[in-house]
């Protein structure tokens, strides 16, 4: 079963992207911090391209019985430059449009569809509902990494 503060979550994290980028501009959201880590845009494009990634999954655990489901790594994701290259503003309306299919697929589910499993090669057997958590938290760390970069770039261009 998938909790309704899981489904509340689901539909309110994004929320606060246009908080994040209000006032940056494009050099601070492009910029890569001082070690050579993703921009904040890449972090955006990563969660995007994840999204498109996850209701793959998605299709493939309520279809499938206990599918084998690999580590996502952008750098061994063949469509992965392709994503990163986009403008800011076609990221985000791709998150935006993605994220409203995974909403709406997961609403429509049958509940003893969210018992049905994938595994992963970490964690092993996870319900399609800890599948839903794990997106989640796994969005929510590149948030909070997109406010680490603008608030680094904000520091590194007004030097």
């Amino acid at each position: 079963m998938i909790s309704e503060s899981t489904l509340q979550r689901l539909e309110t994290q994004l929320e606060v992207v246009p908080r994040l980028l209000s006032g940056a501009s494009t050099e601070a959201v492009l910029l890569h911090s001082t070690s050579g880590k993703w921009s904040a845009h890449e972090n955006l494009a990563h969660l995007a391209r994840h999204h498109a990634i996850f209701l793959e999954r998605l299709h493939r655990i309520v279809t499938e019985n206990a599918p084998k489901l690999d580590r996502y790594r952008a750098e061994d994701d063949p469509a992965w430059a392709e994503w990163a290259s986009l403008s800011i503003e076609e990221v985000l309306r791709r998150l935006a449009t993605l994220r409203e299919e995974i909403v709406h697929r997961i609403k429509a589910l049958p509940e003893e569809e969210t018992n049905r499993v994938g595994i992963h090669p970490l964690f092993g057997e996870m319900s399609l509902a800890l599948w839903i958590e794990f997106f989640l938290l796994h969005e929510a760390h590149h948030l909070y990494v997109v406010m680490t970069r603008l608030g680094d770039a904000r520091i590194n261009l007004s030097k």
